[in-house]
């Protein structure tokens, strides 16, 4: 078995050690970060200063493929979130009448619960298995290489035409201010901002191959809590509304805490505005879910947390001419970094930290171990990355043009509207929503195109994304 080094104490880089350890491998975990995330979910969600993981307090969407990942691979940690207070919920219990279930609606189950609840169960575990070492506040610096060439052998024609040239680096280890650490395998689980980039290019690597796509989305997001003795808040309306310029979200966790978030354009004028509390919640009011939940007396838990100059990020450590690096494979936001709307991130993350630690034993540090990895993010990441690009692209789009009500655009409103009355059509959206099946599978289905056909025919004078104010409305919602 193999011996793992893990960059990145995050979902990521916990998921990866602790799943790499429950495969029978070893694994050491490297955390800039000096502290573990605790139980006081409270204190540490909001008074835990984490300037390197910005996302941390912002809302978290754990889709029916993390929850999956989780119920069959990390049983414990699974039922240590329940216990710290997450709730599920099922896409079918929107109707008042529950479809009769069908093989595979038991993945259409999403998990409600802070980032923080994700966090503290799996270091609870961290701290209980045997084979995992957590170094926290043990920043990697460097890596460790040899150029030993026995690692690039060159890869049989069924993996590619042409034998891969590589630039002859293999990485051994890690480095940081206490020493070296030697590997047969590291993962970067740094995210974004790890550095990873410089640390590759500081041992003489070729850059990885880098696509990215700005959103031209901000958010504004506020905590609260339901009042005591309110466990849940109402079923009704949809969580989640937009207009031609503006949405809001509400994303119902754990303990009776919600968040509420507002979506603008970044060149939006109004966008300052949002910051203040005041202003924010009368602009929230003005949707349907906003005014819901907050109609409900809740406890505000926090200002008004911004976020913004998002981008969809892809990063392979494979070119034409074969690994940049061997010894060393990315996860989690490393490989994809994807943009909140969809929710897909700690899904994806979940699915390479399991696929690492199913692998790890073969032959980790040779070139056709850097390239399958490689092959199977291609094959299993990239389509959901390059559907949250398109979808990313006609939210900008509508919110930039406040446009988007014909054609294409209006057709995919009316299947996220139809779904809302019909059980099938909802199904259908429930798999894509939770990475149970692309999109070009699900929403091809003939009766579901049937489904919202007969639907928009009963609509002729359906128009898409009118729910909330109008622009002059809103102006005043958010004038100071």
């Amino acid at each position: 078995m193999a011996h793992v080094l893990v960059i990145g104490g995050g979902v990521a880089g916990a998921a990866t050690a602790l799943l790499a350890a429950r495969q029978g491998h070893t694994a050491e975990l490297f955390e800039r970060d000096t502290r573990a995330p605790g139980t006081a979910l409270d204190r540490d969600f909001f008074g835990w200063r984490r300037p390197t993981v910005p996302q941390a307090a912002q809302p978290h969407a754990l889709l029916g493929a993390a929850r999956t990942v989780l119920r069959d691979e990390l049983p414990d940690v699974y039922e240590e979130m329940l216990r710290l207070g997450a709730r599920e919920r099922h896409e079918l219990d929107w109707f008042d009448v529950r479809p009769p279930d069908l093989p595979g609606d038991e993945g259409l189950v999403m998990l409600q619960a802070r980032r923080i609840v994700l966090e503290s169960a799996l270091a609870t575990a961290l701290r209980a298995e045997p084979g995992v070492v957590v170094r926290y506040g043990e920043l990697v610096t460097g890596l460790t290489t040899a150029a030993d060439l026995s690692h690039l052998t060159e890869l049989s024609e069924s993996l590619a035409p042409e034998p891969y040239a590589t630039a002859g680096i293999h990485v051994t280890g890690v480095t940081t201010e206490a020493g070296n650490y030697a590997g047969d395998l590291v993962v970067d689980a740094g995210g974004r901002r790890g550095g990873i980039e410089r640390r590759l290019a500081a041992v003489g690597c070729r850059p990885p191959v880098v696509e990215r796509h700005r959103t031209g989305l901000a958010y504004f997001c506020r905590w609260y809590r339901l009042p005591e003795g309110m466990d849940e808040g109402p079923h009704r309306p949809w969580a989640v509304t937009g207009g031609a310029f503006a949405g809001c979200a509400v994303f119902p966790a754990d303990n009776r805490v919600f968040a509420v978030t507002l979506f603008v354009h970044t060149t939006d004028t109004t966008r300052s505005a949002l910051l203040d509390p005041v202003l924010f919640e009368r602009a929230a009011r003005a949707f349907p879910p906003g005014a819901a939940w907050l109609a409900l007396g809740a406890e505000p838990l926090s200002g008004v947390l911004a976020t913004a100059s998002l981008d969809n990020r892809w990063s392979a450590l494979v070119d034409e001419q074969g690994p940049v690096v061997t010894g060393l494979v990315p996860a989690g936001d490393s490989i994809t970094h994807t943009n909140p709307t969809l929710g897909q991130g700690t899904s994806l993350a979940l699915w390479a930290a399991h696929r690492v630690a199913r692998t790890a034993h073969q032959d980790p540090g040779s070139a056709r171990f850097a390239v399958d990895h490689h092959a199977w993010a291609v094959r299993t990441l990239k389509p959901w990355f390059d559907f949250q690009v398109v979808a990313d692209a006609a939210i900008g789009e509508r919110f930039a043009t406040r446009a988007g009500r014909t054609g294409s655009a209006r057709d995919v409103a009316a299947l996220f509207d139809c779904a809302l009355e019909d059980p099938e059509v909802m199904r259908a959206r429930a798999k894509v929503r939770h990475l149970v099946e692309p999109p070009e599978r699900a929403y091809a289905d003939p009766e579901i195109r049937a489904r919202v056909a007969r639907w928009l025919a009963a609509r002729p004078d359906y128009a898409p994304n009118e729910v909330g104010p109008d622009r002059e409305e809103w102006e005043k919602l958010t004038a100071g």
